[in-house]
């Protein structure tokens, strides 16, 4: 199960799921939205914060390319 802390990991299944979207452009109210939507997501979705946030789109970008 995948929890906030697990950025990288977070942001390979992210790839997976949703691929037709561009990390660049995904605001950071739409991807805790999409991390909340993952089957293997399990956190306290308020454990959340800006800087978890920029770390799973900096890895969803790097990865994606």
């Amino acid at each position: 199960m995948l929890k906030w802390l697990d950025t990288l990991d977070i942001s390979l299944e992210l790839i997976e799921k949703f691929p037709e979207k561009d990390p660049q452009w995904v605001s950071f109210v739409d991807l805790r939205q999409l991390v909340i939507e993952l089957d293997a997501f399990d956190d306290d979705p308020d454990k959340c914060n800006e800087r978890i946030l920029e770390s799973i789109q900096s890895h969803w970008i790097n990865e994606k390319d």
